[in-house]
Parts: C-alpha cells; sequence; structure tokens
C-alpha cells in the first residue's frame, strides 16, 4: 500500500512537473501578412489570438512572430481599410508558419463619442501640428542619405472583353506559363514594367536646394524605347511623401497631410490606444476624412509620445474621393531615430496606386513603389552650386557586376518579382507588344518613329489643314532621333496649298554643346504663310491651338520668310540665358500700308511690305524647376509652387541685313501655380510690356483672341483675333480651381465629382501718337485699308466661370465680356468647351 502511494506521489509530482513544463513552453506564428489584391506586404496590421488577450503588429514588410500558451484555435488578423480575417492553428505544434492574406474593404473608424468636452485625440493632435517644425526633416540645414527604389507596373482586372481581343490573347498566351503572376482568385496580371535604382539624395535648407545622384539602375519595361529618362524617374526624387507638408502632390493632385495646420476642418480622429514605453506614451491614432468626396486620407499613424514625431504612418485614398481613374491609393512608412536620438528621419516608404479600368472593355493597371533610406548624415551641407543639377546619371548607371543587386536591396526580390524580370522580356518580344508600343508613341509624341533611318515623321496634328487662303494644306516634317546622333538635330518639313498652290517649307539645325550645364545653338529657315496675332510665338505652347488655327478664314495672312541663329545656356541652375539673331520678311496678302515718313503726314510715302533684323536677350529664373534629359532635349517637370520669372529685350537694327526700323523692345512675365490654402489652386500669368519706338502696327503687341468654340489657356477668349494693338500694356490671366472644396459639400452633387473653378483675363495698354500716325487708313489709290482698335482709359476685362470633371474628361466654362461691348462683331457672352485627361 505504502508503496503504491509513493508511486501515486512519483505519478503526481512528474505529472504537475510536465503540466507546468507545458505551460511555460512558449508556442509560436510567424509568418507575413499580404494584400490578396496585390501581393504586398501589409505593415502595422494587429495579430491576436481569438480568445486570448495582447497580441503584435507586423513590421514594415508585413512579418510578425507572437507568443501564445494553448489552447488556441486560431490567428486573427485586423487592419483599417481591410477585412478582417482567421486562420486556423494546428495544434501541438510549437512553432507553425501563418501567412494572411487580407481583402481590401470598406472600414470605417469607430464611431467618437465625447460625453463631456471634447476628443481626447484633438490635443495629441495639437502638439503634433505644434511640433511639425521641430520633427520635419526639411527644417534641418541638410541631410544626406542613400537610397534604394524599386518600381513595378502590372495590368490587373482584365475584362472579359479586353481578354478576348487576339493581341491580348498572345500575350496572356505567355503568361499562362507562370503560374505565380496569378492574383489569388487566378486571375492574370500582366507585369509590364519592372525596375530598381542606388541612389545618393543631397539636401540643404538655405538656399533649399535637392540633388540626387543615380548611381546604377536596372530597367526592363514593355514598350520601352529610352532609358536614360526612366532611369531619372525612377530615382528617389518622384518618390517623396512628407506628412510635415500641409499638402502632399500626388498624381499632380493636392492631397491634405492628416498633421496640416487645417486638419480640423478635414478630418475626423479617434485615440486608438496610448501605449507607455517606460519613460512617456506613445500613440495610435486613427483618422478619416470628414467629406468622403475631399482629396484626404483614411488611416493610421503612430506617433512617439515624448517628441511627438511620427514613427510609423499608413493612409489610403479609395474611389470615393473627387479622383479619376483611380480605384485606391495607399501609402505606408515607416521612420527611425537618427544617431542623435533626436529626429525621427524617413526610413522605408511604399506606395501602392491603383488605376481604375478606364471603360467596360479595358483593363486596369497596378503602380507599386518601394523606397528604403539609410546612412543618413545629418547637418553638414555642401557648397551651394553642387546641388546646381537636380538629378544626375552617373556615367557608368549601367554597369554592375552579377552581385550587385543582391547586395544593395534591403530585402530580397520575391520569386514573383524575380519572374516579372523574365517574363517582360518574353512579352517584348511578341509583334503585337511592338505594335501598340509604336501607336501609343506616335500618341503621345506625335511622331513616328522611322528606325531603319533615325527619323520621326510628324507631328500628325499638323498634317492636314483647310483655309480660304489655301484650301487644302498638306504639311509633313520630320527630325532625326538620337540614333543619328547625340549631338545634332536636323529638322524640316514641307507643306503645299490647293488653292494657292504654293509651296511652304523649314528646315532647322539644332547642336548640343553640352548637356552639363545644358547648353544648345542652332540655326533655321522658313517661307511659309503666318496670320496677324496668330503667330506660333503668339500662340505658344498650345499644339492644338496652333492645329486649329490653320483652318476657317484666316483673316490677315501674311508670307514671311524667317531666318534666324541662337545660343542658350542654363547659367547656374534655375537661370537660363539666351540669345537670337533674327531676319524676317512681311509680306501682307491683305490691305496694309504705312508711312515711311510720318513727319509730312499724309503725303508721305507708303509701303506694304517691310524687314526686319533684330537681336533678342532673354533670361529665365525658375529656381526650383526640375529637368529631365531625354537623349537630345530637355524636359521640364515643372516648377512647384514657385513662379518663374522670365525678361525679355529685342533690339532692332535699319540697315543691317536689310532691316528698315531701329527699334527696342520690353517685356517681363512672371507665372506661377499655387496652392490657395483650403479653398483650391490658383494659377496666374502677369506680363508687362513696353515699346518706346514709332514701328508699323504689325510690329507692336497683339494679344491673343480666341474665336473658336474651345477655351483657350493662354489666350482672351471673347478677345477677337487682333482686335486690339499697344505698344505699353499690361495683361493678367488668373484661374482659380476650387477642386472639390463647393461641390463636395453639396449632397446631390458630390457623388458626380464636378470641379468649380473661376476665371478671369485683363489687358490694358496704350499706343503712342507717333505710332498712330504711321498707320494710314487709305491705300495710294484712296481705297480703305483695315486697320486696328485702341484701347482708351479703361483696360479689357473679361470673367468667368465653370463645371470641370464633367464625365471625367470635360470641361465648360461661361464667359463674360465686360468692357468694349460697342466693337464691332463683339460677343459679350460664350459658352466655351475643353476635354482634358485629369485625375
Amino acid at each position: 500500500m505504502k508503496l503504491r502511494r509513493n508511486i501515486a506521489a512519483l505519478l503526481l509530482l512528474v505529472s504537475l512537473m510536465g503540466t507546468k513544463g507545458f505551460s511555460q513552453t512558449s508556442y509560436i506564428a510567424k509568418g507575413r501578412i499580404t494584400d490578396a489584391s496585390t501581393g504586398d506586404p501589409i505593415p502595422f496590421a494587429n495579430i491576436g489570438i481569438r480568445g486570448q488577450l495582447g497580441g503584435t503588429t507586423t513590421n514594415f514588410d508585413g512579418i510578425y512572430e507572437l507568443n501564445f500558451k494553448p489552447p488556441a484555435d486560431s490567428v486573427t488578423v485586423t487592419y483599417v481599410g481591410y477585412t478582417s480575417r482567421s486562420k486556423a492553428i494546428m495544434p501541438n505544434q510549437r512553432e507553425q508558419v501563418i501567412d494572411v492574406q487580407l481583402s481590401p474593404g470598406t472600414t470605417q473608424l469607430r464611431e467618437v463619442k465625447i460625453l463631456a468636452g471634447e476628443n481626447p485625440a484633438y490635443a495629441v493632435i495639437r502638439k503634433i501640428v505644434a511640433h511639425k517644425k521641430a520633427n520635419n526633416a526639411d527644417e534641418l540645414t541638410a541631410y544626406e542619405y542613400e537610397a534604394y527604389n524599386k518600381i513595378q507596373i502590372d495590368i490587373d482586372n482584365l475584362s472579359k472583353g479586353f481578354r478576348n481581343r487576339k493581341p491580348v490573347k498572345k500575350m496572356t498566351h505567355v503568361l499562362e506559363k507562370f503560374d505565380e503572376v496569378k492574383g489569388e482568385n487566378g486571375e492574370t496580371i500582366i507585369p509590364i514594367f519592372i525596375s530598381e535604382s542606388v541612389s545618393d539624395v543631397f539636401y540643404r535648407r538655405d538656399p533649399q536646394k535637392k540633388k540626387e545622384v543615380i548611381n546604377k539602375t536596372k530597367v526592363s519595361g514593355v514598350g520601352l524605347t529610352d532609358g536614360s529618362v526612366v532611369s531619372q524617374l525612377i530615382g528617389s526624387t518622384f518618390q517623396q511623401y512628407n506628412f510635415y507638408n500641409n499638402w502632399l502632390n500626388i498624381l499632380q493632385k493636392d492631397f491634405v497631410s492628416p498633421i496640416s495646420d487645417s486638419w480640423k476642418l478635414y478630418y475626423e480622429y479617434y485615440l486608438a490606444d496610448s501605449v507607455y514605453n517606460g519613460t512617456g506614451y506613445d500613440y495610435h491614432i486613427d483618422f478619416e476624412p470628414r467629406q468622403k468626396q475631399d482629396l484626404a486620407f483614411t488611416g493610421t499613424m503612430w506617433i512617439d509620445g515624448q517628441t511627438f514625431a511620427l514613427t510609423q504612418i499608413d493612409v489610403n485614398v479609395d474611389k470615393q474621393a473627387n479622383l479619376n481613374y483611380i480605384d485606391r491609393i495607399k501609402i505606408q512608412q515607416s521612420y527611425e531615430l537618427s544617431d542623435d536620438e533626436k529626429t525621427w528621419l524617413p526610413h522605408k516608404t511604399r506606395v501602392l496606386i491603383d488605376v481604375d479600368e478606364p471603360t467596360p472593355q479595358a483593363a486596369g493597371m497596378l503602380l507599386k513603389f518601394y523606397s528604403a533610406q539609410s546612412k543618413y548624415k545629418l547637418n553638414a551641407p555642401r557648397a551651394s552650386r553642387f546641388y546646381d543639377t537636380a538629378i544626375e546619371l552617373a556615367e557608368d548607371y549601367r554597369d554592375y557586376d552579377s552581385t550587385f543587386w543582391a547586395r544593395s536591396r534591403p530585402e530580397g526580390l520575391s520569386p514573383t518579382e524575380k519572374l516579372t524580370f523574365e517574363l517582360i522580356d518574353s512579352l517584348k518580344a511578341l509583334p503585337v507588344v511592338k505594335t501598340y508600343t509604336e501607336l501609343l508613341n506616335i500618341f503621345v509624341n506625335g511622331y513616328k518613329r522611322i528606325d531603319k533611318w533615325n527619323i520621326d515623321l510628324g507631328p500628325y496634328l499638323f498634317l492636314y489643314a483647310n483655309n480660304k487662303v489655301e484650301g487644302h494644306r498638306f504639311r509633313l516634317g520630320f527630325r532625326t532621333d538620337p540614333g543619328f546622333s547625340k549631338k545634332w538635330i536636323f529638322s524640316g518639313y514641307g507643306a503645299y496649298g490647293t488653292r494657292d498652290r504654293e509651296f511652304k517649307y523649314g528646315g532647322g539645325l539644332d547642336y548640343i554643346i553640352s548637356r552639363k550645364p545644358w547648353t544648345m545653338a542652332g540655326i533655321s529657315y522658313s517661307k511659309d504663310l503666318e496670320r496677324l496675332g496668330l503667330s506660333p510665338e503668339a500662340i505658344g505652347p498650345s499644339t492644338i491651338f496652333g492645329a486649329l488655327s490653320r483652318f476657317g478664314a484666316f483673316r490677315r495672312p501674311y508670307w514671311q520668310q524667317d531666318i534666324s541663329t541662337y545660343f542658350k545656356r542654363e547659367v547656374v541652375k534655375g537661370l537660363t540665358g539666351s540669345v537670337q539673331l533674327r531676319h524676317r520678311t512681311f509680306d501682307p496678302l491683305f490691305d496694309f500700308t504705312y508711312r515711311t515718313n510720318p513727319a509730312v503726314g499724309d503725303n508721305s510715302p507708303v509701303k506694304s511690305a517691310f524687314d526686319i533684323t533684330e537681336v533678342n536677350f532673354e533670361a529665365r529664373l525658375a529656381q526650383k524647376e526640375t529637368f529631365l534629359l531625354n537623349d537630345n532635349e530637355r524636359i521640364s517637370m515643372g516648377n512647384g509652387n514657385s513662379p518663374a520669372f522670365t525678361l525679355r529685350y529685342t533690339h532692332g537694327f535699319k540697315h543691317l541685313l536689310g532691316g528698315d526700323f531701329n527699334y527696342n523692345k520690353f517685356s517681363f512675365n512672371i507665372r506661377q501655380s499655387f496652392r490657395a490654402g483650403v479653398i483650391g489652386r490658383t494659377y496666374y500669368n502677369v506680363t508687362l510690356g513696353y515699346i518706346p519706338s514709332t514701328l508699323p502696327y504689325p510690329l507692336l503687341y497683339t494679344p491673343l483672341g480666341n474665336e473658336s468654340f474651345f477655351y483657350v489657356e493662354n489666350a482672351f477668349n471673347l478677345m477677337r483675333y487682333f482686335e486690339f494693338i499697344s505698344d505699353r500694356y499690361f495683361a493678367l490671366r488668373m484661374e482659380h480651381n476650387f477642386e472639390g472644396f463647393i461641390l463636395n459639400r453639396i449632397p446631390a452633387i458630390r457623388r458626380l465629382k464636378l470641379r468649380m473653378l473661376a476665371t478671369g483675363r485683363l489687358f490694358y495698354g496704350d499706343i503712342s501718337e507717333a505710332n498712330e500716325k504711321l498707320t494710314t487708313t487709305t491705300d495710294e489709290s484712296g481705297k480703305q485699308v483695315l486697320a486696328f482698335s485702341r484701347l482708351n482709359s479703361k483696360p479689357y476685362i473679361e470673367l468667368g466661370y465653370g463645371i470641370d470633371n464633367i464625365f471625367r474628361t470635360g470641361r465648360v466654362d461661361f464667359i463674360h465680356r465686360l468692357t468694349y461691348l460697342d466693337n464691332p462683331n463683339v460677343t459679350p457672352f460664350a459658352v466655351k468647351i475643353s476635354f482634358w485627361f485629369k485625375l
């Protein structure tokens, strides 16, 4: 009996020891949480065991590790913007991998109920805003870092109609061999682009400048014809998202930051948690837009409780926002504490842009960006001139050994990403892909590339026109491409009119002297029919309006021979100077004469044609303008919110190369687009000019009118062609787009995603008595000839209002002309239309 009791006691002890040992054994569940529609990791997701307290969150790469005690039946994953999901835990396995895919869903924040006082999150937000300047890395004296960037573009959501097209079937046949690129539901995804780059980024605050040296790039894309410009676009410069700024410019749209100075106007907040870290509290705050149509974010941010700096942020924009063609935008960013243990600096950023199918027969697109910053160096600014080239490609940016990318990546490529490089090479070889690429290139650039001859034919907008002077006008032009030469650029065109039976032609030669700094020179000649007040110089960059101006009545035409030579150089970053020597003839086909000796009055001899020889000096200052080098051309990426200034001086030489006049012309222009706080974006263009010389009126200033049905941005839209002439003038063009600030707040209208805008045009000028006397009203036979109108004591004014984003592409402007309503053939009110592809 005693032996039995001893044995029972021993068994009980062993049992208790086993139970204790079992209860203390750590069980581990680990894995990766990813987006079911894109395969991308989901950072900051909440992981827990059903029925148990505690839990963990995923890191920036979506990876988690969770210790738990049995019994446990499932892992539960939740996150704002996704449908929650649970997955079973296998019993009696001390360590197991549980990967979970979450599907995007409509997730709203918990209802905020404040029984007394204000929302407790507001107090935290006020402190975040108060500490923005101290926590914003752009307020440092300077910083430098190394950047790794990865971009991938896929075609997804293939509609049935899109799939049934023969060209697409040929592509999907290639892809069906690779199951790894299919979505969670077996949907085919077509990868068309993937890239990697490694660069060094440099910034200084005063003067504020930024520079990126792209050291290495690896690019593979369907339809790419130029690697250099793409290599600049895939750098870190275009992947910057600073939430400390009041506004984030994404896809050329302004999104309000959840920690902007106007936070209370746009957002509602929920203080989800505050965690004690030993010395203070870290805060976890959820937020969402007050108005779903506003360009604002839904998401979550984590705030350091001592410095009130961002440590993590995850934001979304869904299709309810006032955006076109976008299903979803997602930005995730993590920060790391710098070596000084005071400054939180951006460490990793992941961006997803889900492009909607534009039509039921089309497909969607996924754009994915990943950026990692490391090896920060703070407060050691370099010399100001070091930053003059904003984006620079290293000479050997395409050269690297087989192990370079494995060493340079913060994390390895996934199997899908490795396969994508192989797939794109296969797709590029398909003839149908080459055809579609060529058509897209013609649409975007306006030229048809002929690889065999290294030339481009076009532009297609000018191939045909019809007017009462030329009849049917046919035109064909060309330019050489980089395959012909990296230094020399030849261009030319020929045109013929079936009514006037005259040939028109022109040609030019440009030479790139240096790419750093950008320096060019060239010479050109043309003989063509032009219209007074509608010359290419007056029309400017509006290519469509320039092409349309060749149609119709073609009033006040004249023949012009134009030969010019120029030299242009970027002196320092943002400052470009140019000089041009030009000789032109003016041979009118309309009734026009001027007095050659106005001092004798009506007895003066008269002429109708003249020659001019002039030299033009121009200086343009745009300090924040960024350029990309696209082989033989520079492409401006805009000047941000800063103004651009242009000063121009022209001097005419009498007798030089047959010139008929001595004269001087001065003009000064300022243009700027900027965010006007919460009420939208404003654009203005101001020009001041003075011509202190006596000249025939075709050589004075003619504001650009518009008699077409279309709204033209750089024209006075209710002014007739050649209605006014001035030799001293002030011109103002303004436009303000309220975006959705007003219409988003009207319940019956906001679903349409319309945008209200206001426009204004003002022109004021005068003409000297000497220039008035130079112009005749009759020719030598006494026949009445065309003259011009002049402004009196009041300016020309037109005001307008309109609705943009009609059916996502249309715009309607309602314009009122307020002055000079008694002039001939004046329209006091008009409705103008235009079409834009805007987000």
